[in-house]
């Protein structure tokens, strides 16, 4: 059908014995009629961004993906999978769905699964879902478990719905 050596040349085309060759041959990657190319291809999800150990970052970071810190950040960090590397060391606050720490961290810790593993060092409060502390893993803080801790206040301090308004007719 197109030929990249006649994409530019205006006028209309001249098929030659090697195209009708060609076009009579089934292509090997062409789906079959009828199938949906979407469902045939699985979609693979994007590596991890990783931040090397010689970076330090001075400021907020977030993203929808997933992030490997190694090197220094100062700044909260927001993403959807945040590993903490072992000689990495983060000041502020981490929120992620899945939190795992395994270097050192200052600063509050919000995730659905959160996950200290032995060479882990928090110094801050972890609100968290589900958690997991491996033996030998240094912990200075509070623990709170919520529902839902990827939202911003507390559960004590969420807003209570509305009561009716009272008459008083009497």
């Amino acid at each position: 059908m197109f030929s990249k050596s006649k994409i530019n040349e205006p006028g209309p085309r001249q098929d030659s014995e090697a195209d009708k060759t060609a076009a009579k041959a089934p292509e090997m990657n062409q789906p079959k009629p009828g199938t949906d190319i979407l469902s045939t291809s699985p979609k693979s999800k994007p590596p991890a961004s990783v931040l090397s150990a010689d970076l330090q970052i001075t400021g907020n970071i977030k993203t929808t993906g997933d992030i490997q810190i190694e090197g220094v950040v100062e700044g909260d960090i927001r993403a959807h999978l945040l590993t903490v590397g072992e000689g990495a060391t983060v000041k502020g606050e981490c929120i992620a769905d899945d939190v795992v720490v395994n270097g050192k961290v200052v600063g509050k810790v919000r995730g659905l699964k959160v996950r200290l593993t032995s060479t882990a060092k928090v110094e801050g409060d972890i609100i968290h879902k589900t958690i997991a502390i491996e033996s030998g893993a240094h912990f200075e803080g509070s623990v709170q478990r919520q529902e839902d801790p990827l939202s911003g206040a507390p559960r004590a301090m969420q807003p209570k719905p509305a009561e009716p308004a009272k008459i008083n007719n009497g």
